[in-house]
């Protein structure tokens, strides 16, 4: 199986006054037009998806709707595992279900999404991996048999500009 780890695109700054509920924080309207562009590339090198899970978060969920709208991606699931400072043996732990699909995405946030790469390429107890993910990047983790500690590899990483690029 492959999981792509995708970091939601730009969002808003944070301002209290606006979003007193961090939850509800949006992308910008750079960060739609961005993260379009960049699933339009994405869509050349992972045409297709069995599942996209996502943090319920605004920010996240709408960067996975944007996946939907721009390649054809399955709708967003939620996945309360992805919201931010969840541990990231939780996030690989529900993965297990799915253990069979070819490609699944976990939409969410840093530094979460890394840890999570560090998790599945690492394993716990070890130096882990440092991977820096910027705003609406993904990382490509291959995974054979049932996702868990240490048992991914690095496909690929690609950073929003790359992807806009294709």
């Amino acid at each position: 199986m492959e999981v792509l780890l995708v970091r939601h695109a730009i969002a808003a700054e944070r301002d209290d006054s606006k979003w007193p509920d961090d939850r509800d924080r949006p992308l910008t309207k750079q960060g739609e037009d961005r993260m379009r562009r960049a699933a339009q590339g994405l869509g050349r090198i992972a045409a297709e998806a069995d599942g996209v899970f996502s943090s319920p978060l605004a920010r996240a969920w709408r960067t996975a709707e944007i996946l939907h709208e721009e390649i054809g991606w399955p709708a967003p699931e939620a996945w309360s595992q992805l919201e931010p400072d969840r541990p990231a043996a939780q996030a690989v732990l529900s993965l297990a279900p799915h253990a069979g699909a070819g490609r699944v995405a976990l939409v969410g946030h840093e530094p979460q999404l890394s840890e999570i790469a560090s998790y599945l390429l690492a394993g716990k107890g070890h130096r882990g991996v440092d991977l820096e993910m910027k705003k609406g990047g993904i990382a490509c983790v291959g995974v054979d048999g049932e996702p868990g500690p240490g048992a991914g590899w690095l496909r690929w990483m690609a950073t929003p500009r790359i992807l806009r690029m294709l």
